[in-house]
């Protein structure tokens, strides 16, 4: 059982193509990932997050807003998907079957 006062490290984490931000810090042991994403300040410098709308996630799972923080947890915002990823393989592969072999 967590003592209410106890303090633990995350770490919360946003990457955009061209950069990435990170804050690591402490919260109380009963902090959820959504409150800790909150403190990180990281929403308030990027608009597009919606805490809504963006999955949250610890160390590449997504798990609920209301997830509890374990110590040294990566907490990791992630950006809507420009294009699905098997639709994009789909296509892909079309257009390398419709290319002529001379031109591979």
């Amino acid at each position: 059982m967590d003592v209410p006062d106890r303090k633990i490290q995350v770490e919360v984490v946003y990457a955009l193509p061209e950069n990435q931000i990170m804050r690591q810090f402490y919260v109380p042991s009963h902090t959820t990932i959504e409150h800790a994403v909150e403190l990180s300040g990281i929403p308030g410098l990027f608009p597009e997050i919606d805490l809504s709308r963006n999955k949250l996630g610890i160390f590449g799972k997504v798990v609920k807003p209301g997830t509890a923080l374990r110590e040294n947890d990566r907490i990791e915002i992630y950006r809507p998907l420009v294009a699905d990823p098997k639709e994009s393989r789909r296509m892909r592969a079309k257009e390398s079957r419709n290319v002529p072999k001379s031109e591979v």
